[in-house]
């Protein structure tokens, strides 16, 4: 590791590359190639990102194709996220300000807003982990849960105050918008084993055949399950995003992700405008009608009927918008996907 380090500082002198899209996933299950894929390999092995650049000062190497697509694992969790990203955003080797960045892993969804192996593209990023908490067992009644909003003494106290402490980060609506638009109808697969598993839920978006969807993200470090804290999920983004946002993922790092992209952006190391981030889902949040949430912790996630298919799709779909961005470079490199239908401003994280 001392010699990878010294061999990065080495480059400092030299004319930093050009990136024109980072790829940010969050795990990988073994090797990068050749064998059952976590989120990378995927990526690793269809982009032919074959360049192998060592980064000693984050979670895992990265990896680039001579196309200007750089790929990385942050490891899972919202600490390794931000530690990961930041990492690379400070790295002197890339030149990484007119870079897009695409956030593409699995997540769980809501029943009412879609099917495992479908793909969500969110506009707003919400975390699940700012907050006060009182035991479940010992709320007040008429409490609906035990989370409070930082800095609040009740659930969903008014007004709702925009503290930015990164309680919610709100995404180019026309990036989102133009991505969603050029994604909507990629084939997702499916399988026999995902029919069966959703056809126990009563949801016609559950029933449906994986699909492309617009949706929103919600950020937490605890793996949770079940149909009462969905109803927690749903309460949480609609209360931090004034209304405006929907939930439909649930996943773990994008937050993380996120607040570090939103320090580099002032920095102006990156522009936190081109950011997406695509969840894919390799599980419902809740079980099927009649089931016990504790059984969700009795099956190893390999063994979901998604898992798989919902790693593939994000690769699927993913692909085609880093296709697009790369091969229209001369298009994209300064003027944004929807520009014209406006953008936030850059280092917004509202």
């Amino acid at each position: 590791m001392v010699l990878a380090w010294s061999m990065a500082r080495a480059q400092t002198n030299q004319a930093a590359i050009p990136v024109k899209v980072v790829v940010v996933t969050m795990f990988e299950r073994g090797a990068d190639t050749g064998d059952e894929p976590g989120e990378f390999q995927n990526w690793v092995e269809r982009e032919k990102l074959d360049r192998v650049l060592e980064m000693p000062q984050a979670y895992h190497a990265l990896r680039m194709n001579r196309d200007g697509v750089l790929g990385m694992v942050t490891g899972m969790g919202t600490a390794k996220a931000a530690a990961s990203v930041m990492a690379l955003g400070m790295d002197p080797r890339f030149d990484l300000r007119k870079a897009y960045w695409l956030v593409a892993g699995i997540a769980g969804i809501d029943p009412a807003d879609g099917s495992i192996g479908s793909a969500a593209w969110a506009e707003w990023v919400v975390d699940g982990d700012l907050a006060h908490e009182i035991d479940a067992r010992e709320i007040p009644a008429g409490w609906k849960t035990g989370y409070v909003p930082w800095r609040k003494s009740a659930p969903y106290e008014q007004p709702h105050q925009n503290l930015d402490f990164g309680e919610s980060y709100h995404l180019s609506p026309s990036l989102v918008d133009w991505a969603f638009q050029l994604t909507r109808s990629v084939s997702l697969p499916d399988s026999a084993a995902m029919k069966k598993e959703r056809e126990q839920y009563s949801s016609p978006n559950a029933r449906r055949p994986p699909f492309v969807l617009k949706g929103d993200t919600l950020s937490a470090s605890t793996f949770w399950h079940g149909k009462l804290l969905d109803r927690w999920a749903n309460d949480w983004v609609r209360y931090h995003t004034g209304d405006k946002g929907n939930y439909v993922t649930t996943a773990m790092e994008d937050t993380g992700t996120l607040q570090s992209l939103t320090f580099l952006a002032k920095a102006g190391r990156v522009d936190r405008n081109r950011v997406l981030v695509l969840r894919t889902a390799s599980d419902f949040d809740q079980p099927p009608p009649g089931h016990p949430a504790v059984e969700s912790l009795q099956t190893n996630a390999a063994q979901w009927a998604g898992f798989l298919p919902a790693i593939d799709a994000a690769w699927r779909v993913g692909h085609v918008v880093v296709t697009e961005l790369v091969g229209n470079w001369s298009r994209y490199r300064d003027v944004m996907p929807g520009a014209k239908q406006g953008r936030i401003g850059a280092g917004s994280s509202r």
